[in-house]
């Protein structure tokens, strides 16, 4: 069983794979022998995340910054994976923002920028690495594995997150959909739902204790760490969930489960 979880000549890309969630996934699916390309805006730290990645596993990683706004970028990304791998097997769509721009405002003050930003980086982007990544898969012949990244904020009301909850609830329902469209060609379509994890580990106490306070709050009674994220892409991305396609997997320490979202609503803490 363990054999099936190895990824020995597969590629993979993750987007958003400099930091934080995306560059704990591709440290797991590199664990497991895959070649991993990470793309993300921010040049300096692919870099730093490529050869923090290459001395834990021994294996090349290859960093291409890219903007996932841009189809043109994405397309460019999985060109130049195939051109260096000679093929892609694994597309993991992580790259995303919460709503940097108009967080917090009432729809009516909500500008139309601001809105079509936060979908742009959230959802469209997610489509764009699909469609780029099914056309390479299609060609092959042999099909592939799609990892889209959405949010608890997708399955649950967020009234000072407008934005980056309907854009990621749009992710949900791309999956649902893009699995039953492609499942013909042996395309596997799947959803993390990520929830109350941090990105990162503090930075000093006071970070350190505002995270465990607000972690009591979840039904775990912790916040959730990033890579607790790489078991889950990658089984996912291996040949132990081959029978598993359009499912949505919540990883957020039963906090949807056990009844944390009205809280936060009320308090605005978690929202």
């Amino acid at each position: 069983m363990l054999e099936r979880l190895r990824l020995d000549g597969r590629v993979a890309i993750v987007t958003g794979g400099g930091r934080g969630l995306g560059r704990e996934m591709a440290l797991a699916l590199s664990m497991a022998g895959a070649d991993v390309c990470i793309a993300s805006r921010t040049a300096a730290q692919l870099t730093d995340t490529a050869a923090f990645i290459d001395g834990k596993s021994g294996r090349q990683t290859l960093a291409v910054p890219t903007d996932v706004q841009s189809s043109a970028e994405v397309d460019s990304v999985v060109a130049e994976t195939v051109a260096k791998f000679g093929r892609l097997d694994i597309m993991i769509n992580n790259a995303g923002i919460g709503d940097a721009r108009g967080s917090g405002a009432r729809i009516w003050d909500l500008e139309d920028d601001d809105w079509l930003d936060t979908i742009s980086v959230n959802l469209d982007s997610a489509f764009y690495g699909c469609r780029a990544a099914a056309r390479v898969f299609r060609d092959q012949g042999g099909g592939g594995v799609i990892v889209n990244v959405a949010s608890g904020m997708g399955m649950r009301a967020a009234p000072t997150a407008l934005g980056y909850s309907s854009a990621k609830g749009g992710v949900i329902s791309l999956t649902r959909t893009l699995a039953a469209q492609l499942a013909g060609e042996n395309i596997r379509v799947n959803c993390i739902v990520p929830g109350f994890v941090a990105q990162r580990p503090p930075n000093d106490d006071d970070e350190r204790k505002r995270v465990a306070d607000r972690g009591r709050l979840n039904t775990i009674r912790r916040f959730g760490e990033a890579w607790e994220l790489g078991p889950l892409a990658l089984f996912l991305c291996s040949d132990l969930s081959s029978y598993i396609t359009g499912e949505n997997f919540v990883i957020d320490g039963g906090g949807l489960a056990g009844g944390i979202s009205p809280l936060g609503h009320v308090t605005g803490v978690l929202a």
